[in-house]
């Protein structure tokens, strides 16, 4: 029986949380991939806390963006959430793919939030 893409990237994800967590001292950037959007966030397992959240859905970004679902956005989405971070004294962060491909707007938001100062 063929496995859904949708059950792939679920075991995927699955796999990639049992040896990742955010701790206090640097905290799990967790990446969600809709179809249209993309959502970022900054999480202390610990506390079971949100410290920074972004996404193609925040006001500051949606006025700028053409589309949501493109690489670019991705990068904006990774450079705003860096940029939060940072103010919030986060540098250092655990990078969790949320079960997709390190590819296309998963690398983009990535790549974005490094060149932004987030180390991982």
């Amino acid at each position: 029986m063929k496995i859904s893409r949708k059950e792939q990237t679920r075991r995927r994800h699955s796999r990639i949380r049992r040896k990742l967590e955010g701790t206090p001292e640097r905290p799990r950037l967790s990446v969600f991939r809709s179809n249209l959007h993309i959502y970022a966030q900054i999480v202390d397992d610990t506390q079971h806390h949100t410290l920074v959240a972004a996404s193609t859905v925040d006001t500051d970004l949606k006025a700028a963006l053409e589309k949501s679902a493109t690489k670019d956005a991705s990068a904006q989405v990774g450079k705003l959430i860096a940029e939060r971070a940072i103010q919030k004294g986060i540098k250092q962060v655990v990078f969790d793919r949320g079960g997709n491909l390190y590819h296309g707007r998963v690398a983009a938001l990535a790549d974005a939030a490094r060149e932004a100062g987030l180390d991982f």
